[in-house]
């Protein structure tokens, strides 16, 4: 039975994201959860942010769908502005929400790493927005898979920390698991772009067949005088 790789992808995003939801989450259907504590300096800030995240983390996955881009054209631009003005201002407030967060104990590094996030995740949707417009539809594609990938940073931190309850072990490794993600989410995006390269050049090569010697003999024209 031959498996669609981009089926498991997005079944495995949709597990992560699902636990991410119900793990981290939930505390937004319950306004006596004490992280409404932690988030109460803030709130105004996180929930249009979190909106914007829904947005980002709803639409991507349809964008990569062939079916919905042929068949519902106009939807997929719609979709796609849509994912684009989510993605460019989420960026920013997250990078404020986490520079606000200092006067609450949280460490520097933790803005610089907020920041960066943000600036990688602006820089590929603005140069995929840019290759739209130009209808350099391959460059496109490459970047909005890299901006989807930073902006999965979101969730594939979280589920990391979750499953292996690494969550707890201070801020230092909550932030060398969010700088992990980071950075291999340009290498997975970039493993995603290429895949058809990468399993091309990795497949075995067919072996050449061996011709015996005394198979191929020049054949002498018999002359009749």
């Amino acid at each position: 039975m031959k498996v669609n790789a981009k089926h498991v992808v997005f079944s495995v995003i949709a597990v992560a994201s699902l636990y991410v939801l119900y793990h981290n989450e939930r505390f937004l259907i319950d306004s006596s959860h004490p992280a409404w504590q932690r988030y109460e300096a803030f709130k105004w800030w996180l929930l249009p942010h979190g909106i914007f995240g829904a947005i980002v983390l709803l639409f991507a996955p349809l964008q990569f769908s062939e079916r919905v881009r042929q068949r519902f054209t106009k939807a997929h631009r719609v979709m796609g502005r849509l994912y684009v003005v989510s993605a460019l201002l989420l960026a920013p407030m997250g990078a404020y929400i986490q520079y606000y967060q200092e006067r609450m104990g949280a460490p520097r590094s933790f803005t610089i790493l907020g920041i960066v996030d943000a600036t990688m995740l602006m820089g590929a949707t603005t140069l995929a927005l840019l290759f739209a417009f130009r209808r350099k539809i391959a460059l496109h594609k490459q970047w909005a898979t890299r901006s989807y990938a930073i902006a999965l940073v979101f969730i594939a931190g979280r589920f990391v920390m979750g499953i292996t309850g690494w969550e707890t072990l201070g801020v230092e490794i909550i932030q060398a698991i969010i700088w992990s993600c980071l950075a291999l989410s340009m290498v997975v995006a970039d493993v995603s772009i290429h895949w058809k390269e990468i399993r091309a050049a990795l497949a075995p090569q067919a072996k050449p067949i061996a011709v015996r010697k005394d198979a191929v003999r020049p054949r002498i024209a018999r002359v009749e005088v």
